[in-house]
């Protein structure tokens, strides 16, 4: 079997992930031996150094495995913060697209999913123009004249995800225990519980349909519509709805003034869903939006939305409210009653969060209004602080309700700076927070 095609045998899936879990776990604890006869600088680095070599293993094994493997893989990839910024860029390599299933297997994959796909699709190019973890994206026409948007689940994709499960359980624990000494068991269930909704397209038609009415009255957001005759738990068809992709849309192509405008709706889209719908679009990988001259951009990918909690979006807007007043000093309680604290339940020290606080007050600033990927210094400084309070992170704990919050907004702070976007972020945040 070539390292293009999926690996679909149970027994073989569970045979890789199982023997990389099991190289991970021995790392972790050969790792937590060494260091009681380690202590200072030497500690840390050879620290990182393991983990390093964990996240290439990683990234051997998931790159070429679709399903639950390789979607957590990416969006482990996604969430630097949880890991050093060595093993984070290893991460990255996951995120690139996903090899394609020929197209063979795949028109007999629709055309068993949908028993009367003769009578809907006029035609169907079974050759893929977009590919990731889970299933294959396809145009095609139906016989009423629409030009739709086909996602196609890969071959027993769901049977492959739940048999994944377990080891990828054991894999992360491994990998967590690492960098952090936190309870793994509600984080691995805010994660599994997001992998089984991404395979299960009538659930992600539902989320299009309420994503389209909280919208209804936004028109700088485009949300194409679900055919419904046309969709089952495994296939599932939009109206084609055609941008320019993030490659143009980020290039020298358009002015800045459009590429401003663009990013203004993405912040509008993602505090939107965060503060007043609590229903957010929490997969910010760029492929997932597409942008149209207008300034209006498209959405395309519901699979991963996260519903919000009333108190942690409430709290949320607190901290944004904070840092673009420059009430550092608010930060510790606020963050405390989220769940971000200490392992002995005492407040996180003003000298972990006042440096953050002072960068984004930065970004928050009212004149001049911020240029995100203009500033080079600033993403040294993450980079330093991220380095600096490492450590000091594996002591502390966090609400498992914020994993994919948290991954919307940093994700979303890398799409900023590919636009290089200016805006009025102050105002934005301050309006939004304080509805």
């Amino acid at each position: 079997m070539s390292d293009d095609e999926m690996i679909t045998s149970a027994v073989r899936r569970f045979v890789k992930l199982g023997g990389l879990a099991g190289r991970v776990g021995a790392s972790v604890v050969g790792n937590q031996v060494l260091d009681v006869a380690r202590s200072g600088p030497g500690k840390q680095v050879k620290k990182t150094e393991n983990l390093v070599r964990n996240a290439v293993r990683i990234v051997e094994t998931l790159g070429e495995m679709k399903g639950a493997a390789m979607k957590v893989g990416q969006m482990l990839s996604l969430h630097d913060g949880m890991l050093p910024p060595e093993v984070a860029e290893v991460l990255r390599g996951l995120q690139k697209e996903a090899p394609r299933v020929p197209a063979e297997v795949m028109g007999f994959e629709i055309e068993g999913a949908l028993e009367n796909y003769d009578e809907l699709f006029e035609s169907l190019d079974l050759e893929a123009f977009a590919a990731a973890s889970i299933g294959q994206v396809h145009r095609g026409r139906l016989r009423d004249g629409r030009d739709v948007a086909v996602k196609i689940q890969y071959p027993l994709i769901d049977h492959i995800v739940k048999a994944d499960l377990k080891n990828l359980k054991t894999l992360l624990r491994a990998l967590i225990a690492l960098v952090a000494e936190v309870e793994f068991d509600p984080i691995w269930a805010e994660l599994r519980d997001r992998l089984l909704e991404e395979i299960d397209y009538t659930h992600e038609a539902e989320n299009i349909r309420r994503m389209a009415e909280l919208h209804a009255d936004v028109p700088e957001i485009v949300i194409p519509t679900v055919v419904e005759e046309a969709t089952t738990r495994n296939v599932l068809t939009m109206e084609y709805v055609g941008g320019v992709p993030p490659s143009e849309a980020c290039s020298d192509r358009f002015d800045q003034d459009l590429k401003d405008r663009w990013g203004i709706v993405l912040v509008e889209f993602v505090l939107r869903g965060l503060l007043h719908h609590r229903f957010l679009h929490a997969d910010p990988n760029l492929a997932n939006f597409a942008f149209l001259e207008d300034g209006r951009v498209i959405v395309y990918d519901f699979g991963c939305v996260k519903r919000v909690p009333v108190p942690l979006a409430s709290s949320y807007g607190e901290i944004f409210v904070a840092a673009a007043k420059g009430r550092g000093s608010a930060m510790p309680d606020i963050l405390q009653r989220m769940g971000f604290h200490m392992n002995d339940g005492s407040a996180l020290p003003s000298e972990v969060i006042d440096p953050y606080v002072e960068m984004f007050g930065e970004i928050l600033r009212a004149s001049p209004p911020y240029t995100f990927g203009d500033d080079e210094d600033l993403y040294r400084r993450i980079f330093d602080l991220g380095m600096r309070n490492w450590q000091r992170s594996t002591d502390m704990q966090f609400p498992e309700d914020a994993i994919f919050v948290d991954r919307a907004l940093g994700g979303h702070f890398g799409n900023l700076s590919r636009l290089r976007a200016t805006g009025p972020w102050r105002d934005l945040v301050l309006r939004f927070a304080c509805r």
